[in-house]
């Protein structure tokens, strides 16, 4: 039996990919956490509006860990990259990511 081509359509496309950036810093504070958080919020503002399909949103810091997390939604991980270069902040790794947010009635 032979089966139609699909062709993808706009309802097909699943919109930008979740990435979860991971930074590990001995000696972090909270103060310095924040003030790497805002630059990055702040420089994936500037991109989007500027065009570039990314956003920022949300950051955590594991002070037991000495580790911090951002995550954004972007079209791809190159974009988080240039983001972070903008910013002047390091990170060690990038990685695709599953957000899931519940509803406060459930949690």
């Amino acid at each position: 039996m032979a089966h139609a081509s699909h062709k993808p359509s706009p309802a097909d496309d699943p919109g930008p990919t979740t990435y979860l950036v991971e930074h590990y810093w001995p000696g972090i504070t909270a103060e310095t956490f924040l003030s790497a958080a805002k630059r990055v919020k702040t420089t994936a503002e500037a991109m989007a509006r500027d065009g570039t399909p990314i956003r920022w949103l949300h950051s955590t810091m594991v002070p037991a860990d000495e580790a911090a997390f951002c995550v954004f939604a972007a079209a791809s991980a190159d974009l988080i990259e240039q983001l972070y270069a903008r910013a002047g902040v390091r990170f060690e790794r990038i990685v695709a990511a599953l957000e899931v947010g519940w509803p406060r009635s459930h949690t």
